[in-house]
């Protein structure tokens, strides 16, 4: 069985390239699930409902959030309370509308999609993602999971790494967000679950994190802070990762890191 999982898409030119990448990507890769990070997606802060359409439209089966998946309040409870296929992370405080994992059937398989926040250098006090995540895997424990994918949207990579060693033999896959940096130090445990600190983004390719370079030049050089602008087009990176796994065992046989360029215009 295989999962393809895409990092941040940052924006309107991550979101076409994502269209642009992702359908001809399906074809030669042939995943069973196609799992992609969208806290970034409308402008670079949280969901819309058109937004969600597009990534979906391109062969996106469930997305995944972060520490913007609120920040579209208008639509938020229309969003993650009705039917769409998204989680915002699990370790949110209590009465947050959505969910944060999901079983999902495909055939006679199910697959558990875990998605949880940091809470090292980011600036709201979640509730924590380690004992979260014990609790679900205690909910779910009856089920016969073919593989447990999960989503650690977080700012320190030692919390990223810690995750994956916490939920060594627990997980098919941890799998780090947020940096939009894709990191060179994916593999698998010893114990069979596929990681990687993160997975990287799908957006600009020519500023800083998928924003134009000018103005975070300019707050660095000042200290004072400039608005954050996406461009909307230029060279464009789409940054994933394919996992294979046993369904019979849950436990990861690899993951290979993909990254692409192509110029939105």
């Amino acid at each position: 069985m295989k999962v393809l999982f895409i990092g941040d898409i940052c924006g309107k030119i991550g979101r076409k390239a994502v269209a642009k990448i992702l359908p001809e990507l399906k074809k030669e890769l042939k995943p069973d699930l196609v799992v992609a990070n969208v806290e970034n997606l409308a402008h670079g802060k949280g969901v819309t409902k058109s937004t969600l359409e597009e990534v979906f439209a391109a062969g996106v089966d469930w997305a995944t959030g972060g520490d913007h998946s609120f920040s579209n309040h208008k639509q938020a409870e229309e969003i993650y309370n009705g039917d769409l296929p998204i989680l915002r992370p699990a370790n949110y405080s209590a009465g947050v509308p959505g969910k944060g994992c999901s079983l999902i059937k495909l055939g006679d398989k199910k697959i558990l999609l875990i998605n949880l926040i940091g809470r090292v250098f980011m600036r709201m006090d979640y509730d924590c993602p380690f004992r979260k995540l014990d609790e679900i895997l205690a909910d779910y424990a009856a089920e016969n999971l073919s593989a447990i994918i999960i989503d650690i949207h977080a700012e320190a990579t030692s919390e990223k790494i810690a995750m994956s060693h916490f939920a060594d033999g627990r997980a098919s896959a941890v799998l780090g967000t947020h940096s939009h940096v894709m990191t060179a130090d994916h593999g698998i445990t010893s114990q069979g679950t596929a990681r990687i600190t993160d997975v990287g983004m799908a957006g600009s390719a020519e500023g800083s994190l998928g924003i134009e370079k000018d103005d975070i030049i300019k707050t660095f050089l000042t200290q004072i802070k400039y608005p954050h602008i996406i461009p909307e087009k230029g060279k464009a990176i789409f940054n994933a990762v394919l996992i294979s796994i046993d369904p019979k065992t849950a436990k990861a046989k690899s993951i290979k890191p993909i990254i692409k360029f192509t110029e939105i215009k």
